[in-house]
This record gives structure tokens, sequence and C-alpha cells, in this order.
């Protein structure tokens, strides 16, 4: 068996990088039933800049929302650290510009990953990049 913080890192980037709804929900069914990881994905846009706080809200409501994590505080801390952790990896290519794209979270036992896709607008010049968070929680 893997080890978990590889299931989850992969597992939250598939999320990110499903097309359709029906994808999505056919990866999270065969996520859980395979490997026993729980996720899901969240859509998301608008300018970076202010979207910051509006994508970690986003991540942390559908973990609770789809059963991912608890209704605690360890665990909405840890999907919010993850989640800002990923927004950090992308922030030089998206400051001051459009974005829009997919959050995928993913937990595995005490391994919670969240994975950010983002599609960077500059006129018809778009950009694409991939934020990857990770948080241990009890």
């Amino acid at each position: 068996m893997e080890v978990g913080s590889k299931i989850v890192a992969t597992a939250a980037i598939k999320m990110a990088l499903t097309s359709t709804r029906q994808e999505e929900s056919h990866l999270k069914k065969l996520l859980l039933e395979e490997q026993a990881v729980k996720a899901v994905a969240v859509d998301y846009g608008g300018e970076f800049i202010s979207s910051v706080g509006k994508i970690v809200e986003r991540a942390v409501v559908a973990a609770k929302r789809e059963g991912v994590i608890k209704d605690s505080h360890p665990d909405e801390g840890a999907v919010a650290g993850a989640a800002r952790e990923a927004i950090a990896q992308i922030m030089p290519k998206a400051l001051g510009l459009n974005v829009g794209g997919k959050i995928g979270i993913a937990r595995h036992h005490d391994h919670v990953s969240v994975a950010i896709f983002m599609g960077i607008g500059l006129l018809h010049l778009d950009e694409v990049a991939i934020g990857l968070g990770h948080r241990a929680v009890a």
C-alpha cells in the first residue's frame, strides 16, 4: 500500500482536473471504493486577490459538506492551511489577474491534501498552474 500523503495528493490533483460533474462524481466513488479516500471538488473564479479568501472558504465548506472532514476546528484548519499553501505556490503567476478553476480536496486516514487547478487569464494569453498543500490531522 502506498504512503497516505502520496495517495491523497494524487487524489486531490485528479479531482481538481476533472472537467465535468459526472467525471467528478465517478472519480469520487472510485477513490472511496478502491483506496478508502474521501474526496470532493469545487469550482471558483474571479480576480485573484479578492478570490483568495473565497477559495479557502469554498474548500473548507465543500470538505465539510461532503464528509471529507469533520466539523471540527483541527480539520477545518488543516483544509484551510493546505489551501493557503496551494495558493501561495501559484500566487506569483496570478497576482492582479483573473483566475478560475477547480479545487480538489482528498483525505485518507490522517492525511489531507488540497490541490488547486487555476486558469490565469490575461486577454487571450491564458496560463495554467497547479498548487498543492498537505496537512496531517488526528
